[in-house]
């Protein structure tokens, strides 16, 4: 991995560095944590809690004719310890969690079955716009704190403070959420066990898990993912068969369907307004934070953004167009439900009389609740270190240990779940895109450089960019105009607003205070930096030389090239 140059050293501290020297560059030392013990490298010794010494220079930098040394000193301080399948499966299975598996109930109550999937291809849309922005982006530029970091360097720092701040407390008050809801959850076998004792094992199953920084975030994820698509193209499998008949007898299901429910009780519940009320967003930005951690960006991120399409189309859509037929949206049962009673995918199954498999899509539930807690820490934690370090945060925030856990990150986003108890008592990345295509013509490079394109390159930016607008305006208006009607108290109605708007106004507060604070504007477009962090320094001659040997591969290599790698 080092070149030859590479000689390791102890520094005052004991720990064990890499030297390079380069004849042009400065002297430049690597953190080389294979030096250290497997107890420390996993993190479950005491020295695996201290400052990791400097970055590892672990991604991979593709070019020629530059100083590779200074560019992989330019790296991040987390360890790139996530593999290509790590990748894969936080891009197709990573999101998947009580948003389907419960909240699609909720959904279809409000919107009925067309207005969920109207809703949900419009948003999917967005979404792979999005994705594609992002990991065009990401994979020229693996830094810290991903979208964060990229939007304030091509929009605008005080956005970038507002909008990093929103998305940290998102994740920090979504985790104790979800504690709960795991708690709940589990209360559909046992209740005489009470919420607090749930809720402390969900806490420290999600606290053990941290310990183990990225990779146990990545393996947590990878293993719940595979069950979460298991038990979804088993329910899609089981629903197509329900739907024509296959049921068991005496079961629901046991004759044809067909869309019965589409006509009665209807195809949608509350017109317009139910759905403008079931629009919902899908954890997408997890890859653009993961390409920091992972060796090759160039390699790995391609296949990651392309999995985006998959799970929007085959996971929700398909999953949602058969709950649609079989689940009718005036089903008593998802009225006001939280738990797994109120799961459309529970639901059907004990409509259709088989025994076990909703126990069984029960404990996924459970393990899903787990999975989203544990992202909440790492897309919390990975925010909040990348805003410590370009200082619109305490510093400490951008301590990293010697097991590549950003700690006081981790540690203050693990202080919120305790929030969970309180239950016992009761457009940025598209815009983003769009100065970095800018920047990047205007400052005399080629889309040719790029290691990776957006699908619909800047227009699809800016279509992104039209949907998310209008979902915006559309939650909105059922903040002023909320399904079944206001209520007569005006605190009532002022509540309800500010609980489904809360976001805006905060975001305005955020972005006027950073610029109150640092007083930065914008950068235009021939000043933007375009060179720090950048990982693909290839030439369009060197780009062309690539896609050519590339498009001499079989037609199958190149459709599966298409579909699902670069």
């Amino acid at each position: 991995m080092f070149p030859p140059s590479y000689t390791p050293k102890k520094d005052d501290e004991g720990f064990e560095v890499a030297s390079i020297g380069s004849g042009s560059s400065p002297h430049v030392e690597f953190y080389d944590p294979s030096k250290e013990t497997v107890w420390t490298r996993v993190g479950l010794s005491f020295e695996s809690f201290k400052r990791a010494p400097g970055t590892t220079g672990g991604i991979a930098i593709a070019g020629s004719g530059v100083d590779t040394e200074k560019l992989r000193a330019d790296n991040p301080m987390l360890q790139q310890k996530m593999k290509p399948r790590h990748l894969t499966m936080i891009a197709v299975g990573g999101s998947i969690g009580t948003g389907l598996f419960v909240g699609s109930g909720s959904a279809l109550n409000a919107g009925g079955p067309a207005g969920v999937i109207i809703a949900w291809i419009l948003m999917g849309i967005m979404l792979i716009n999005v994705t594609q922005a992002l990991g065009e982006m990401c994979i020229l530029y693996p830094v810290s704190g991903g979208f964060y970091t990229l939007s304030s360097r091509f929009l605008d720092p005080s956005f970038a403070f507002a909008m990093g701040w929103n998305y940290y407390l998102q994740w920090a008050v979504v985790l104790p959420l979800e504690i709960t809801v795991a708690g709940t959850t589990v209360q559909y076998w046992q209740t005489d066990v009470p919420l607090a004792a749930w809720i402390t094992i969900f806490w420290a199953a999600i606290v053990i898990l941290s310990v183990f920084g990225t990779l146990g975030f990545a393996e947590e994820e990878f293993w719940s993912s595979c069950l979460k698509l298991l038990v979804v193209v088993m329910f899609i499998f089981i629903g197509v068969i329900c739907i024509c008949g296959g049921g068991p007898k005496g079961g629901q299901f046991d004759h044809y369907i067909g869309g019965k429910n589409w006509s009665n009780p209807g195809a949608f519940a509350h017109g317009f307004q139910g759905v403008c009320a079931v629009f919902v967003t899908a954890g997408t930005e997890l890859i653009g934070l993961a390409a920091s951690e992972t060796p090759n960006p160039r390699a790995t991120m391609p296949g990651a953004v392309k999995g985006t399409f998959w799970r929007i189309t085959v996971i929700y859509i398909t999953s949602l167009t058969i709950i649609g037929l079989l689940v009718p949206y005036d089903e008593p049962r998802l009225l006001g439900g939280g738990g797994a009673a109120a799961s459309p995918f529970v639901i059907t199954l004990k409509n259709a009389g088989i025994k076990g498999l909703d126990h069984f899509v029960n404990a996924t539930i459970c393990i899903s609740v787990l999975s989203i807690g544990l992202s909440c820490v790492y897309a919390g934690s990975r925010t909040l270190t990348a805003l410590g370090e370009t200082g619109y945060a305490p510093r400490i925030f951008a301590y990293v240990d010697k097991s590549s856990r950003p700690l006081w990150s981790v540690i203050a986003t693990l202080a919120f779940a305790p929030l969970a108890y309180i239950n016992l008592a009761a457009a940025g990345d598209t815009f983003c895109s769009i100065r970095f295509r800018k920047a990047w013509v205007t400052q005399g490079h080629s889309l040719e450089e790029l290691p990776f394109r957006a699908m619909g390159g800047v227009w699809g930016s800016w279509f992104g960019l039209i949907l998310l607008s209008l979902v915006l305006v559309a939650q909105f208006y059922i903040a002023i105009w909320p399904v079944g009607g206001k209520s007569d108290d005006p605190k009532e109605v002022a509540s309800a607003f500010f609980s489904a708007y809360l976001g805006a106004p905060i975001m305005i507060l955020f972005w006027v205070v950073g610029y109150v604070w640092k007083r930065k504007l914008p950068m235009k477009v021939h000043e933007i930096d375009l060179d720090t962090g950048r990982k693909s320094w290839l030439t369009v001659e060197e780009m062309r030389e690539y896609r050519a040997e590339r498009a001499t591969a079989p037609w199958y290599i190149r459709i599966y090239r298409i579909l699902f790698s670069n």
